[in-house]
């Protein structure tokens, strides 16, 4: 227990995830304890039910796997069900439908499992929430009331989810907190199928089975923003990778270039890096350049696009900005770079803390050389072979 990761969350992040488990494990607790026992046609529509996302969970996962693939993201096919769950069956078979996610996370390989079961238990307190809406002992099937219900399971769910992940990490991206318009999207489309099946079931609970196909197809749907945001990003710093940065970069240059606003580039190097991945390994190295990322979205605006360009080069595209700005920018991002102090281990597996680290950074203007990337990123490069010459641990502006 003293290694599992839970262990080694802030206390914050940690006192919050436990508390919601507790509430969620008694909150299940005492529901099964207080509602009577159910019929058989609940029964039934139960077994339909599991039975139906048992096949898909089970089906999809088995073409992930002979593709060599990881599954990203499971849950939308979980809340699909749960949503229908909550309009046809008991509390305390709900509580029963629920150990669907539960059992999910135990048998699939996860390296964080405090955090699958954290969202189960999310998962748990909003399903409970919604079902309070449309009535506890028996579902009022009113349009108002469905949609609202619909409204309350994505919500609560997202709202305890995101808090957690921002105790978790107070730095992280607002969409690593909240996701994207597309998962909103897939959540939305998740709770309306959810609908439609417990229309099914309630009128005939074998008709459930016709759902198979549609929640394995959008099953394999969710996976899409998992797999884009992968092919955007670069893998070791969760920055935008060069393709994506540029293709970004070309956006709001041209949309500068209408507006006639300034905008500047910049272009930084870690300095002496390859000391770094020679004494201590490429694993440390990582782990700096992990480090040095988060300083990065740290140290701009929200409308600024960061980048890993490759190798210890990064790229930060800055809309709106003149030289002075940029320079401004610059020279924060260089100053909190210099104050890391990055925790690593080294190939012998012994601790060092690695707390000189500078970086040297080109800056272009699109005052000076417009608005093609192609020419910003050459005169940026060539201030920063600039500053690399003057001694590094420097801005220079082309």
């Amino acid at each position: 227990m003293g290694v599992w990761a839970l262990w080694k969350l802030r206390p914050p992040a940690l006192v919050y995830v436990l508390l919601v488990q507790v509430i969620a494990v008694v909150t299940a607790a005492v529901v099964i304890a207080t509602t009577p026992p159910p019929e058989s046609r609940a029964l039934t529509m139960f077994a339909v039910l599991a039975l139906t996302a048992g096949l898909v969970i089970v089906g999809t996962s088995v073409s992930i796997h002979l593709r060599h693939d990881v599954r990203r993201n499971p849950w939308i096919v979980h809340i699909a069900y749960l949503a229908a769950g909550i309009l046809t069956l008991p509390p305390s078979l709900l509580v029963l439908l629920l150990l669907g996610p539960a059992l999910h996370g135990v048998l699939d390989v996860r390296p964080e499992l405090y955090r699958w079961l954290f969202t189960t238990a999310s998962t748990t307190l909003a399903v409970f929430a919604a079902r309070w809406v449309v009535g506890w002992e028996q579902p009022r099937w009113e349009p108002a009331l469905l949609v609202l219900a619909g409204a309350v399971l994505l919500l609560v769910r997202a709202v305890l989810v995101a808090i957690g992940l921002r105790l978790r990490e107070p730095a992280a991206r607002r969409e690593e907190v909240l996701g994207e318009p597309i998962d909103v999207l897939l959540g939305v489309v998740a709770v309306s199928l959810g609908g439609l099946i417990a229309i099914a079931v309630s009128s005939y609970p074998a008709a459930a089975l016709l759902a198979g196909p549609p929640l394995a197809l959008l099953d394999l749907a969710c996976q899409l923003p998992q797999w884009r945001r992968s092919a955007q990003r670069d893998g070791k710093t969760g920055l935008a990778n060069a393709v994506h940065w540029e293709r970004m970069a070309r956006v709001e240059l041209s949309r500068a270039c209408t507006r006639a606003q300034p905008t500047a580039v910049l272009l930084l190097d870690l300095d002496h890096f390859k000391r770094v991945n020679d004494e201590l390994g490429h694993l440390a190295g990582d782990t700096v350049l992990a480090a040095v990322a988060l300083g990065l979205r740290g140290g701009v605006r929200k409308e600024d696009v960061v980048g890993r360009f490759g190798g210890e080069e990064f790229v930060v595209l800055l809309p709106g900005a003149d030289t002075d700005v940029a320079c401004t920018v610059a020279q924060r991002l260089r100053l909190s770079t210099a104050s890391l102090s990055v925790p690593a281990r080294d190939t012998h597996g012994s601790r060092r803390v690695l707390d000189d680290l500078t970086v040297s950074i080109g800056v272009a203007t699109t005052l000076r050389f417009g608005y093609e990337l192609s020419d910003l990123l050459v005169a940026a490069d060539a201030a920063l072979l600039a500053a690399k010459s003057s001694g590094r641990n420097a801005v220079t502006v082309a």
